[in-house]
């Protein structure tokens, strides 16, 4: 997934505990195998090749994926696109080449594929259709979030009772640490990543952080974020991190992205609107504002 993977369980010994572990490498493993689109016959390039074509039969826990993909689309008005696989990475590189950003109109002719009403579900047959011809999906925006939901469901079978999995940074927490304190969690400061700005205990939730700090360009001495806003084709500015917390890692990590391109105003609006979902929001100038209910230590 591109991703690292750090998995931490609470077990008697540590031959338990190696055991468990690998029972959640291999579930990321066989997700990565079902979402990924760096091999010809996994289900999303299948669907991809296909675009404008014909409906692809899939696997239930694909079909379902994309369902609840498409919903987070919905509530957040497109922000939120799993078809956003059709944006021409050549001219996304974000590295030091990148001096200038396309003009809106070229931006604007890449973006035409991005839509999510054009993907077409069936539920009977458990088929996926990309309407249109050259349309792609790509799970970047909430695959590791689910691998990591997965992999916790799959320790929770084993009755595993407490654990972290930590997907670069995107965690799923649950259950106490052995002296019985919630797991302490570390908020990343933009400005120094490695550095927690402040720190929440919490157990059995998610949390899930879409920063500037990954991947920007900087142009004509204004930072521009790696994520792109779906409705233009160009890149947003203005927030530095965004910090979701929420009752499973999937949801975390999906609406991560989409409350950066949604803006603070509309980002904590609807955030609020959600229950049991939480956000913090640092802008280019330091400025922190979080949702409801939230206590920073």
């Amino acid at each position: 997934m591109g991703n690292i993977f750090t998995i931490t369980v609470v077990a008697v010994d540590e031959k338990t505990a190696n055991a468990h572990i690998e029972l959640a490498i291999a579930e990321i493993r066989r997700i990565e195998k079902l979402l990924t689109t760096y091999s010809d016959d996994s289900q999303t390039n299948l669907i991809n090749a296909n675009a404008g074509i014909q409906p692809v039969k899939v696997d239930e826990e694909v079909f379902n994926l994309i369902e609840r993909s498409i919903g987070i689309s919905k509530i957040t008005q497109g922000a939120f696109d799993i078809s956003y696989g059709s944006i021409d990475k050549s001219l996304w590189n974000f590295d030091k080449s990148m001096t200038k950003l396309p003009d809106s109109e070229t931006a604007l002719k890449m973006v035409h594929l991005i839509d999510y009403r054009n993907i077409i579900l069936d539920k009977e047959n458990t088929t996926v259709f990309l309407k249109e011809k050259g349309m792609r999906i790509g799970f970047g925006g909430i695959g590791k979030g689910y691998a990591a939901e997965m992999a916790k469901q799959i320790l929770l079978k084993q009755n595993v009772k407490s654990g972290i999995i930590n997907a670069s940074g995107d965690l799923c927490v649950w259950g106490q640490q052995p002296d019985n304190k919630k797991w302490t969690i570390g908020v990343a400061d933009p400005v120094s990543p490695n550095k927690p700005f402040s720190y929440m205990e919490i157990s059995n939730s998610a949390v899930a952080t879409s920063g500037n700090y990954e991947k920007y360009v900087t142009i004509n001495g204004k930072k521009y974020s790696h994520t792109i806003d779906p409705k233009t084709g160009l890149p947003i500015s203005g927030i530095k991190s965004v910090t979701i917390i929420a009752p499973n890692a999937e949801f975390a990590d999906a609406m991560a992205t989409p409350i950066a391109v949604m803006g603070i105003k509309a980002g904590l609006f609807l955030i609020d609107q959600i229950p049991n979902l939480h956000c913090i929001i640092i802008d280019d100038n330091n400025n922190i504002y979080t949702s409801k209910n939230i206590r920073l230590k």
